[in-house]
């Protein structure tokens, strides 16, 4: 293994942050698969994963087994970490501008389209090497400001020539599931049967550009503005979401560090015997079709159905108690599907988000991710 500690501006005179990250294997070596952990830093279940995976991939590297490059970042988001507020970790949005920290990634696409423009060809290698190049250019050239546009462009810049990039999150509360994008779904779907995932959720686009669509789209963009020329989808991005939060478990983390490592054989990173893949535990859901389900008053939230349920259309999901009344409100799904996530607090307010159910009814529009 080798290590390198990259530095971050500070917010303040006084201050300094670094990433570490952690490469494994021949350096530039293909494929290339970059791991990272818990870009949301609240979610702490990859931290744990991502170091019980660093010990596989030391062995793993110790006895030659590895092929081309892993690049592992244990600890994506430092300035999320750092932000514990009277006793709790507040890792999901940036206290300085209240900005999720898995949005707003630089979109690459128009300056890679000036640099691409008359120079691609006939062999979709060389059109590879060639966008791989535009689009680490456009990165390098860009002049971030503040601490977490430095962070998303450093993140960015290990990422964006990658032939595989796992992003590692966790919801509140959850069952495991996956987002990619929608031509992808037929590659990640080995990766999404080795970790037991219950919700494999596809996008085109999913709005305001997260990290995984942000190395990945481009992609797909450019091959539909040159379509007289072969361009694969040569970085598959993958947002895994490892349960919920408060799944810090050995065993859980053991079984995921080990399920990566067999997907990395899958893609052709590690040499070993392939592994049978077990059973499809979902089909692939379009993101439009994930209902939300909405607090439609304050008050105590007690869920009738649990995580993992399939739920009928118009069946009441949980209510919301007035303490003071006693009065119930339900809260009904509309279209019906799995319940793959939940927010952990009992109390909810007026038009909170309370979970999420994979279907195949109903069709939203516009931005499709939480916020």
């Amino acid at each position: 293994m080798r290590s390198e500690t990259l530095s971050l501006p500070g917010t303040t005179q006084g201050t300094h942050r670094t990433v570490t990250v952690q490469r494994f294997g021949t350096p530039g070596g293909r494929p290339r698969v970059h791991i990272q952990a818990s870009l949301h830093a609240d979610e702490i279940p990859a931290m744990l994963v991502a170091d019980k995976l660093r010990r596989h991939l030391t062995r793993l590297e110790a006895e030659g087994k590895l092929v081309g490059e892993v690049v592992l970042v244990p600890i994506a988001n430092p300035i999320g970490l750092s932000q514990a507020v009277l006793g709790d970790m507040l890792g999901r949005f940036d206290l300085t501008d209240g900005r999720n920290f898995n949005r707003d990634f630089p979109w690459l696409v128009p300056a890679a389209t000036a640099r691409v423009q008359g120079r691609l060809g006939d062999d979709a290698a060389s059109n590879t090497a060639l966008i791989r190049a535009a689009l680490a250019d456009a990165l390098s050239e860009m002049r971030p400001q503040s601490p977490a546009q430095h962070l998303k462009v450093l993140l960015m810049s290990l990422a964006v020539g990658a032939d595989w990039v796992l992003d590692l999150h966790c919801d509140h509360e959850a069952v495991m599931h996956l987002y990619t994008l929608t031509p992808l779904a037929e590659e990640v779907e080995p990766l999404s049967r080795l970790l037991g995932s219950q919700a494999l959720l596809t996008a085109d686009e999913s709005g305001d550009h997260p990290f995984d669509e942000a190395v990945s789209r481009p992609w797909a963009v450019l091959r539909q503005r040159f379509p007289q020329y072969p361009i694969p989808l040569a970085c598959r991005s993958v947002t895994v979401e490892l349960r919920g939060q408060a799944d810090v478990d050995h065993d859980l983390a053991d079984r995921d560090a080990r399920a990566l490592v067999a997907f990395l054989i899958h893609a052709g990173a590690v040499t070993g015997a392939v592994p049978d893949l077990p059973p499809a535990l979902c089909q692939p859901t379009p993101l439009e079709a994930v209902e939300p389900l909405t607090a439609p008053a304050a008050g105590v939230l007690v869920y009738r159905r649990p995580l993992g349920a399939a739920v009928e259309a118009g069946e009441i999901v949980a209510d919301i108690i007035d303490p003071v009344t006693g009065q119930a409100v339900p809260v009904a799904s509309q279209g019906g599907g799995l319940l793959f996530a939940r927010i952990a607090t009992r109390m909810a307010f007026p038009g909170n988000r309370l979970g999420k159910l994979a279907g195949t009814r109903l069709r939203r529009s516009g931005n499709l991710l939480s916020p």
